[in-house]
């Protein structure tokens, strides 16, 4: 006899003010992190003659190309939370509107996840990024002592 497996099904349901708070939250996020990446520009442009040093130009390069492509991810992130905030509007205008608050709701659920993992990624970038400028100022340290 076979069985049929069936894939559960996770559906939470949100409160259109759970949502705005994400929806905040979210805003409030990308926003901080756009102002972090204005530092990380400044500091790359400070350390700029080491990392283009020769054993670290290789990292350096895919580092700041990362950079470059998180601002664009940000800014269009930061657009679609925006976009998504002002459709919350379908959800409370007392209008039975099924199709239209369901599309809402699944968006919402895309969002959470799209949010989610560009939060995690936009961590890992920040931890090399760091970890790359701990490593230049500990070896620019370490010839100062041998000079």
């Amino acid at each position: 006899m076979k069985t049929k497996r069936v894939k559960p099904k996770y559906v939470a349901w949100l409160s259109t003010e759970t949502m705005h708070k994400d929806s905040i939250k979210w805003l409030s996020e990308l926003r901080f992190s756009k102002d972090e990446q204005l530092f990380f520009d400044d500091l790359v442009k400070s350390y700029t003659l080491q990392l283009i040093d020769s054993k670290h130009f290789t990292q350096s390069k895919d580092i700041v190309d990362q950079l470059n492509t998180i601002h664009k991810e940000t800014d269009a992130l930061i657009n679609k939370v925006i976009e998504h905030e002002k459709g919350l509007k379908i959800m409370v205008d007392g209008i039975d509107q099924l199709e239209e608050e369901n599309a809402y709701k699944k968006e919402h659920g895309k969002l959470i996840i799209t949010v989610f993992n560009f939060l995690e990624k936009y961590k890992l970038l920040k931890t090399e990024l760091f970890s790359l400028i701990k490593g230049i100022i500990k070896g620019s340290k370490q010839k100062h002592l041998l000079e």
